[in-house]
């Protein structure tokens, strides 16, 4: 296939492969700090591959991880990618009220410039959890300073979604000029099929192709993401989990860095904030 013609966006949701959602029930956050970490070791095998294929990508990160692991933080930024915020420790936004959530930015905020050396204007909910249920959250991004949120996954889905969120870049607040970048879906027979993290992970490469394409075609840019722990097949088993989560989690951990790697040789890519200044002009 010939590359896209327009740059996407490509993005790192960088966590523990503990903090996960699919684990939030069976590891407490208290016994976090007691378990072996792997992200410095995955995020850096991630970093090796985009600086194998040539691309700068947008690292969303936990401010937990930042202020743990500042020596990985530093890295990121002096290859060249864009430090940006998760959130502080995986808490999903609409368990938090405006007060919360203003206090989490800031948290997370202060650790991830303290360790990057670089402004974070940018911000991914835990688990895409900015819908209408919590709409409030965007005038606290924007009061914050933040330029862009890439919080909204305009599927419906068992664990987060918004199904009748645009699947392009909006403006969620009428006098503000922050911008929301969904994550790219595919919409097929009136459907949307997610299409990043572990759907790519599990299923056919096609589809992301397909997705990434088809808002291409309607002029806009795509935005992908995925995890470091998905591309670490040795990672320790939760025997405990729920099988349905075990089966998401687990899945084809080892055939994920060559996807990506074909994934990445497909279209043209490059790091988030790179791709907001051209989808505000579009919505000029």
């Amino acid at each position: 296939m010939p590359r896209s013609a327009v740059r996407n966006g490509l993005s790192v949701d960088v966590e523990e492969w503990f903090q996960v959602g699919a684990f939030e029930r069976v590891i407490d956050k208290s016994d976090w700090a007691t378990i072996a970490s792997r992200v410095e070791a995955n995020t850096g095998a991630v970093l090796d591959l985009f600086a194998e294929s040539g691309v700068k990508a947008t690292f969303f990160t936990l401010g937990w991880v930042a202020a743990r692991q500042p020596r990985l933080i530093r890295r990121i930024a002096e290859a060249g990618h864009e430090i940006a915020s998760h959130g502080w420790d995986h808490q999903r936004v609409f368990t938090m009220d405006a007060a919360a959530f203003r206090a989490d930015l800031a948290r997370a905020r202060a650790a991830l410039e303290d360790a990057g050396g670089q402004a974070v204007t940018g911000y991914r909910a835990p688990s895409f959890s900015i819908d209408t249920r919590n709409l409030w959250a965007f005038n606290e991004l924007a009061e914050a300073g933040y330029a862009y949120s890439s919080s909204v996954a305009p599927v419906a889905h068992d664990h987060y979604g918004w199904r009748d969120a645009p699947r392009y870049a909006f403006r969620p607040l009428k006098d503000s000029p922050l911008i929301e970048l969904p994550v790219t879906v595919a919409r097929i027979g009136g459907r949307h099929l997610a299409t990043g993290g572990g759907f790519f992970r599990l299923l056919p490469s096609a589809l992301t192709d397909f997705a990434v394409r088809q808002v291409n075609r309607e002029g806009h840019a795509g935005i992908f993401y995925f995890h470091p722990w998905e591309v670490d097949a040795d990672q320790p088993r939760v025997r405990q989990a729920p099988l349905r989560s075990k089966v998401r989690h687990y899945s084809r951990l080892g055939a994920m860095a060559g996807k990506l790697r074909g994934l990445i040789e497909r279209h043209d890519w490059g790091r988030v904030d790179t791709v907001v200044a051209r989808e505000a002009a579009l919505l000029s």
